[in-house]
This record gives C-alpha cells, structure tokens and sequence, in this order.
C-alpha cells in the first residue's frame, strides 16, 4: 500500500487566494501531492478571517489550506516573475484564479510558464469563459448564485431571491478543478503533454443545476417547464414534527406502502394519489399537505423510533453543532483531531474518499505565512535571499 496518496510525487504550486483555489489544491495534497502555496507578503486575505488564535491564521484559511507549504513571493517585484518560471520548470500544476490581463502582466501567462515547463498543467480558475461578453470581470460566490439561477430558485422557499447559506459555487467549482486537473495528469501520463485547463465558475455551477432543472427545455422545441417538480413546487423540504423537524423522502412504491401501513391507513394504501408513483406525480400538492399534516402528530423521536426499523429513506434535521457529535461520523473517524505548533489543537475533517490501495491522508497542518520560504526556494536552487 502506498501510503502517501494517488498523487505522491506531483508538484503544485498553489498561487490563488480565498476559498476557490486554496480548496482546489487541498484536494490535490490530501491526495499526496506537494503543494507549494505562493503568497504575497500579506498573505491569503483569508488568513484575517474568522475566529482566531493568532494573527494571520483565521478560521476560513486553516479549514481551505493543509497539506501545503507557504513561499512568500510578491509578484509585482522585478525578478519574481523569473523565480517563479524557475519554480514551475521544476513541478507539475500551477493553480491560480488572477484574471488573464493581469496575469500576463505578472508574466505567469501560459505561454510564459509552458515555455520554461512544457508538461506543466496550468490551471487557469475563472469567473466565466473567456469567449463571452462577461469575460475579465469580477466573480465571486454571490454573483455566480445570482447569475445561474440558484438565487432565484431559493424563492421557492424563502419567498424572494436568496443565496444559499454556503459558499457552494467555489467549492463546487473546486471539485471540478481537481478532477480536471487530475485528468489532465492522467492525459500526460499518457502523451507526455502538458496543457492549459480553464474552469469557469459560471459555466460550471449552470450545467451542476441542470442535472435535474432542465427539465422540459432538454427537449427542443420544450416539452414542459424548466425546473425540477416536487423542487419546484417547494414540496422537498424539512417537515415540522410536534416537538422539530425531520427529514422524510419515502421515494418508491415499496415506501409509501411501507410507511401507510406503519402509521396504519389502509384508506391512504387503496387511494391510487398515494399509493402509485404516477398518482403521486400528479397529485404533488395533496399527497405533501396530507404528509405534512400526519408528520405533525407526532415528536421527533416518535417518528425516528418508528421509521428506525424501515427502509424509508429519512433523517434527523442536525444543527451545524450537531455535526461534531453526530454518531455515524464519530464511528467512522471523521474528525481528525491534529496538534499545530502555533495554533494548539485542531479539528479538521478527513478526506471522504477511501482508496484501498493509496489513501488520502493529513500530512501538514496548515502553514504559518512564508512558513517554508527558505526551504523551498533552497529545493529549486535559489538563495532565499536573492528571491523577491
């Protein structure tokens, strides 16, 4: 067994900030790759940002940034542009989200970094594509939510637009980064090519909502409306108990037949509104009223003891605090819990992928800023001091 994870041996340097890139190369070091994280002298503005220790290594950094050394090199310093071409002859990746005019201005281009390492696999992280009319402009969480229509799609719940309560468009886009990265290693692996890989925030979280709101319109001419049905029609959701909430979803025949006869409504099993998948569909309002209503008579606890033993697909309604507690991830070793030199103990969460063979791991705890400037700069032949 390799211990060390999939992508032992795969240098990346990490020159982005916030949570988009920083989350993009964890994944690649919980993996196993060395990832280098290139900051400016004042360093990830996350780094100032939530609960805190110490000065520089705020909450939001620590949770987006292990397995990582920190390099500080400040970019807009004559013959920092040459140090870091020296850097990337000798790694793999080059992850960064510095829209393009400006990077080719800090001469971190594409063409400048596969010059010095054609194999190199750059990843440029963006807003939007750059072929369409929002090329170039600023893009954060927000502004993708509210362009791809997650914000809109809230109001089925909230009554006007809202943002999700996380920062999914980055993370999402995270997920697709890495594995777009990992798949370019892969393509390497078998030309001996590097390339440029580009993921757009925008383009990436639209064709993510998709999947299920397309709906009618993936169809031309449109069979039916866009948006997914019992979404749409705000039937997906927590249901009050008489003491909290639950999370209820009987999915198929065999569910619903189930879950009548536990709380004993032969009425309800004979009525085809209820008892078939096509009755269901079509009577969307009345069956989640009729649900809602029997979900009511009943506490939190009451309904877990009786759909414990069923399988009807529901679940407790868990506070974020909950989470620390809960049993399924304390029985499987989710929380890691670490010892940082300057910060004290830690809590962080395990990679939720298994490989048998190459397992992803915590190696590094996340690093004070410019941690490990000498060190690395020393691995590519270059005096610290001389360095910008």
């Amino acid at each position: 067994m390799n211990k060390n994870g999939p992508l032992s041996g795969i240098r990346v340097l990490d020159l982005s900030s916030v949570v988009l890139g920083p989350m993009t190369a964890q994944y690649l070091g919980d993996m196993g790759a060395d990832v280098i994280k290139i900051e400016s002298p004042e360093g990830d503005i996350t780094r100032s940002i939530g609960p805190r220790r110490s000065e520089g290594m705020g909450a939001l950094f620590l949770a987006n940034n292990r397995n990582k050394r920190s390099v500080v090199l400040d970019l807009k310093q004559e013959g920092s542009g040459e140090v870091l071409r020296r850097m990337a002859a000798g790694s793999d990746v080059l992850v960064h989200s510095i829209r393009a005019g400006a990077a080719a201005k800090l001469g971190i281009a594409y063409e400048a970094i596969a010059e010095a390492n054609p194999r190199m696999i750059y990843c440029h992280l963006q807003g939007f594509g750059q072929a369409g009319p929002y090329a170039g402009k600023a893009a954060y969480d927000d502004i993708v939510q509210a362009l791809s229509g997650l914000a809109m799609l809230q109001k089925i719940a909230a009554g006007e637009p809202r943002y999700v309560p996380s920062i999914i468009c980055d993370k999402i886009t995270a997920v697709h980064a890495a594995y777009a990265i990992a798949l370019a290693l892969f393509h390497r692996e078998r030309t001996g090519a590097g390339q440029k890989v580009e993921v757009p925030m925008l383009e990436t979280i639209v064709a993510f909502n998709s999947a299920e709101h397309l709906g009618g319109y993936i169809f031309d001419p449109p069979v039916g409306q866009m948006g997914y049905e019992p979404i749409r029609q705000g039937m997906r959701r927590p249901f009050p108990t008489a003491d909290g909430y639950i999370c209820f979803l009987p999915y198929n025949d065999a569910n619903w037949r189930q879950f009548l006869t536990l709380i004993d409504r032969p009425d309800l099993m004979a009525d085809p509104r209820f008892s078939t998948q096509a009755g269901r569909q079509a009577n969307l309002g009345t069956i989640w009223a009729e649900v809602g209503r029997i979900l009511k008579t009943r506490s939190t606890g009451e309904w877990l003891e009786l759909l414990g033993g069923s399988d009807i697909p529901h679940a407790v309604v868990n506070e974020l605090e909950d989470l620390l507690d809960d049993p399924h991830l304390v029985a499987t070793g989710f929380w890691e819990m670490h010892r940082h030199p300057s910060e004290g103990g830690m809590r962080l969460p395990a990679s939720p992928l298994a490989f048998s063979e190459s397992p992803p791991s915590i190696r590094r705890l996340p690093p004070r800023l410019g941690e490990h400037t000498a060190e690395v700069l020393a691995e590519f032949g270059i005096e610290p001091r001389r360095a910008p």
